[in-house]
């Protein structure tokens, strides 16, 4: 191996030096020419540079919310949400209402999930007539009682007033919704309005508390008007004090977005 090595190592040696050199350059071109090259050549031409990773154009801000798109009610449905929702939980001069909040979105996309769909829960037979201790015992899916409920909300509006819920003052949906809560005059295929009703509620409140990325609480304003810090990261620079701290809110979608 050793005269190998000396004998006849030499032209052996400059072929390999050859051939690392020139694929060096080949690869060195690749980025040179990719980045460094194109910068220099673009810019010596009069051609735009390409800008080097890190100094590329900002893009501009997306102004576009995609929470605000229905996953499960139609139109009407929604409308019909959204007017009902304002009537439990209205704008005054607090803050804003289920309206503003996009309580409807996040009521919308609960009824398109696992939730409305009672993934996690026993829905087999038999079902029997519970007693007012034993809650919910219907074999229908909580996005079919509220679709059920809308409807009937409908039904109700236009026999009772002759237009529909939407198209009602504020002190006749408040009638509306009124029977519904007390569960005497409408049923909803055996199920009373009144579990309707709570549900709605229930869900509107959420709606208007829950963390931004579920669909409501727009801008984080129901935790404004509550003073809630939502979901910080810490609080270790002010747990210590004793004065009450008013924090700007975050959502978990600030933290995802770092």
């Amino acid at each position: 191996m050793a005269d190998d090595k000396h004998q006849g190592g030499a032209p052996r040696d400059e072929s390999r030096r050859q051939f690392l050199k020139y694929s060096g350059a080949a690869l060195g071109g690749v980025v040179a020419g990719g980045v460094i090259g194109g910068v220099i050549g673009r810019s010596m031409t009069g051609g735009p540079a390409i800008k080097p990773p890190g100094q590329r154009d900002q893009p501009e801000k997306q102004t576009k919310d995609y929470n605000q798109a229905l996953m499960f009610l139609n139109t009407e449905q929604f409308l019909m949400t959204q007017a009902a929702a304002e009537r439990i939980y209205p704008k005054d001069e607090l803050g804003p209402g289920a309206i503003e909040l996009g309580v409807a979105y996040y009521i919308d996309h609960q009824l398109a999930g696992p939730w409305g769909m009672n993934a996690r829960d026993y829905m087999m037979g038999p079902f029997y007539k519970a007693e007012a201790t034993q809650g919910y015992q219907s074999g229908f899916k909580r996005n079919e009682i509220i679709t059920l409920g809308l409807q009937a909300l409908k039904d109700y509006s236009e026999g009772k007033h002759g237009k529909a819920f939407t198209d009602l003052d504020e002190a006749q949906q408040d009638e509306v919704l009124t029977v519904f809560e007390k569960g005497e005059e409408v049923q909803l295929h055996g199920i009373s309005s009144k579990l309707f009703f709570n549900l709605l509620r229930s869900l509107t409140i959420e709606g208007a508390y829950s963390d931004p990325l579920y669909g409501g609480n727009k801008n984080m304003d129901g935790w404004r008007m509550r003073n809630y810090p939502g979901n910080q990261m810490s609080y270790l620079d002010v747990i210590d004090k004793e004065e009450f701290i008013k924090m700007e809110p975050a959502s978990l979608h600030d933290h995802m977005s770092h």
